[in-house]
């Protein structure tokens, strides 16, 4: 049976978004995870469109890869971080990190396999006649799920406040620069004349 192009589309896209994902964890420089989590962001991206989810797709862009992982990368960046003290905890967790991954799994397998568990009978939602699904996702994000909505923004600001506020604390081991002493400085603080006998040879 000969393959369309959207099927073969997906399958292009997934492979590359599941080769990416395993690069994110696999990487061992942080940058570079970092950038092939954008490029896992990207297919994701695809297979939204191809799904017919327009807005959710650029979402998926202008937000996460155009704000999340630009800031991202940033503090990653800025940071010197030690790669060797990261990893030295690694096994130590793998009681919690082995039983969350075999869930995972099977939460995919059950995903892949969706027509032996009858899944593919659950009806569709329904669409507007007329009405693109961004007007559709947005009368019920107003209307049905605003409270969780407001209660998610709330949560997302109180996370940049305590984002701000560990950035702003005074640490004892960063040097700093204060602009007022610097303008209030006065010449005879920097300069002192001294009058030295002259010397004849």
């Amino acid at each position: 049976m000969p393959m369309d192009f959207t099927t073969a589309l997906f399958y292009f896209l997934s492979a590359i978004m599941v080769a990416a994902a395993l690069r994110v964890v696999t990487a061992r420089n942080p940058v570079h995870a970092a950038l092939f989590l954008v490029l896992t962001f990207f297919n994701a991206s695809g297979l939204w469109l191809l799904l017919r989810a327009e807005f959710l797709a650029i979402t998926l862009i202008v937000v996460y890869v155009g704000a999340v992982m630009v800031l991202f990368l940033f503090v990653v960046m800025m940071l010197d971080i030690n790669l060797e003290r990261l990893r030295q905890g690694f096994w130590n967790n793998l009681w919690l990190g082995g039983p969350i991954a075999v869930l995972m799994l099977i939460e995919m397998a059950a995903v892949l396999g969706a027509r032996s568990f009858g899944l593919e009978a659950m009806p569709s939602p329904a669409g507007t006649a007329g009405v693109s699904n961004t007007r559709d996702l947005g009368r019920l994000l107003y209307t049905d799920y605003v409270y969780p909505f407001e209660l998610a923004a709330v949560i997302l600001l109180v996370a940049m406040l305590a984002a701000i506020m560990l950035t702003l604390r005074r640490r004892k081991d960063t040097r700093r620069l204060d602009p007022a002493e610097q303008i209030a400085v006065r010449r005879k603080d920097r300069v002192r004349i001294v009058s030295m006998p002259a010397e004849k040879d």
